[in-house]
């Protein structure tokens, strides 16, 4: 069983940036793909972004083309979300996730962290 924690989440101002991390508990982390979600009050889970076991390809919503950056550490078993530019509509529980499989679906979550983007 992978254990995900995040942290860094925060109240900023729009324009403001955070950075998200995301440490796992499993020697094997780096045969693992990582993701980030994103889930705003009454709505969905969305896709933020994914980054390879490698780290050498990454994947981004639109929304976040150009604003966030995925970045992973397997020495330290981190992943990190570097957020800037950050609008209201960034506002929602962010969620690391591991794809145990390496096969879209993840199979390993962590519990949250609030980051609010005020206007």
């Amino acid at each position: 069983q992978v254990q995900l924690v995040e942290s860094g989440g925060g109240l900023v101002q729009a324009g403001g940036s955070l950075r998200l991390s995301c440490a796992a508990s499993e020697r094997t982390f780096s045969t693992y793909a990582m993701g980030w979600f994103r889930q705003a009050p009454g709505k969905e889970r969305k896709f933020v972004a994914r980054i390879t076991s490698s780290g050498l390809i990454t994947y981004y919503a639109d929304s976040v083309k150009g604003r966030f950056t995925i970045s992973r550490d397997n020495a330290k078993n981190t992943v990190d979300l570097q957020m800037n530019s950050l609008k209201p509509e960034d506002t929602a529980v962010y969620y690391c996730a591991a794809d145990h499989f390496n096969d879209q679906t993840y199979d390993y979550w962590g519990q949250g962290t609030q980051v609010t983007v005020s206007s």
